[in-house]
Formats: structure tokens, sequence, C-alpha cells
């Protein structure tokens, strides 16, 4: 028995990559990210809630399949309450860059951060990517303690924030 089917005999949420059909439930979960985690995210909650609803659907469309970028999601049914994509690097063969990360608060500490990464690991793995990139806010020690008890580990790399200047984030990296 995996990890994941282990927990999810437990009631936790099982993970899975994202289908067309969830568009409306990832938009719900995109807005509750932003609200929770502003500065973990690349757009604004105000950016997000104005997105026409034929963008988010055709994003989740395009990650719905395919190799070079992927969503998943935690769905116990009803609302997901988790979420983690992976996109290949386009500056390093073999890399896959995580990205979107988010564990909803009710349901943090339950090993579903863990399984989000899985998901990612292995689809990267299966699209010929055998390592793992994400960067974390310097100074989220939340994340960056959970991404450590991952197998995640600091690459000593900084880099500044996309969208805040006066912030850094530090890389950390794992096999996939």
């Amino acid at each position: 028995m995996t990890r994941n089917s282990a927990r999810s005999t437990l009631g936790a949420a099982p993970v899975r990559r994202i289908r067309p059909a969830d568009a409306a439930r990832m938009r719900a979960l995109r807005l509750e990210m932003l609200a929770d985690s502003p500065l973990a995210f690349l757009e604004t909650l105000a950016d997000a809630a104005a997105r026409p609803h034929a963008e988010y659907a055709a994003r989740i469309a395009y990650t719905s399949q395919g190799s070079h970028t992927a969503q998943f999601v935690a769905d116990p049914g009803g609302r997901l309450v988790g979420h983690a994509g992976g996109v290949a690097s386009s500056d390093e063969l073999g890399l896959t860059v995580v990205f979107g990360v988010y564990v909803t608060p009710a349901r943090r500490g339950g090993g579903l951060l863990a399984d989000l990464i899985d998901g990612v690991a292995a689809w990267s793995r299966a699209c010929g990517r055998p390592e793992l990139m994400l960067e974390v806010v310097v100074g989220n020690d939340r994340a960056y303690r959970a991404y450590r008890r991952l197998g995640f580990t600091d690459t000593g790399v900084r880099v500044p924030h996309p969208t805040i200047p006066a912030l850094r984030e530090l890389q950390m990296r794992r096999a996939a």
C-alpha cells in the first residue's frame, strides 16, 4: 500500500492530475490561495478574481495533459483542498520547477503536501526529468521546514521575488 492510499483510507484527500471539468473548483481554490498567502504566488487576488472563467478553463485544459506542465489537486469530493504544479525548466534539461503549492489551512499537517509533491515528482520522472526545484520567500520558515522534511535542500541560491522587489526567494532542490 502506498503512503497516499494508506492516508486515503483514513479520510485524506486523494491527489490526482487536474481535469478540464475542475476549472470552476480550481478557480475557487486559486482565489483562496491568493487570499491566504498573497506573497507566495505571482498574481494578486484582484487580478485573479477579474480573470474570466474561460481563461481558467483554458489553462486547466492545457495542464491536464502533456509533459511540459501539469497541475495536481487534492480532491476529497466537493471543494478542492490542495494544489501543486510543475513545469519543465526552460534553462535546465532534466529539471521540473514546482509552482503554486498550497494546502487549505484546515488540511495542513495531514500529509497532503507530501502527496501533492509526490504527484508532481512522479509526473516529472515519467517525463524524463529526475530533479525538482522550487523557490520559497526568504523568511517563510514554515514552508522552508516543510520542504526540508520532504527532502528538499537549500541550494544557497537567492533570487529576487518576481513581483515584490524588496523580497528574495531561496531555491531548494531534491530528486523527483
